[in-house]
C-alpha cells in the first residue's frame, strides 16, 4: 500500500499558517499561558516544515530535527509551568502586565 501523496507547497503552506496563527497569539495574548500555548504553536509549525522538507528529499535530516525540536518545546514547557506558578503565587494573577512591574 503506498502512502497519502500530498504536493509539499501544501505542508508548507499549512505550516506557516500555523506559525502565523502562533506569532498572533504571542503578540495579542497578556495570559502566560496562553503565551506558552502559542510558542509551542510555533514550534510544531516550524517541526512539520522539517519533517515536511526531509520527506520531499529523501533525508532523515527533518525527522533528527524534529527529535530536537520536541525536546526543546518539553523543557520549554518544564521552565514555563515553573514559571506561571512562580508569577501566580507573587502577583495573584497570570497576566503579563502584573510581571512586567517586577521590583528588583
Amino acid at each position: 500500500m503506498e502512502g497519502l501523496n500530498i504536493p509539499f507547497n501544501h505542508i508548507l503552506l499549512v505550516a506557516c499558517l500555523l506559525f502565523s496563527i502562533g506569532l498572533m497569539g504571542l503578540m495579542i495574548r497578556r495570559n502566560i499561558i496562553f503565551i506558552l500555548l502559542s510558542l509551542e504553536v510555533m514550534l510544531n509549525a516550524s517541526a512539520l516544515a522539517f519533517v515536511a522538507a526531509g520527506a520531499h528529499w529523501g533525508q532523515a535530516d527533518g525527522q533528527i530535527m524534529f527529535m530536537l525540536i520536541l525536546s526543546v518545546a518539553a523543557a520549554e514547557v518544564a521552565v514555563g509551568l515553573g514559571l506561571v506558578l512562580q508569577v501566580q503565587r507573587r502577583f495573584k494573577s497570570l497576566d503579563m502586565d502584573n510581571a512586567n512591574r517586577m521590583r528588583g
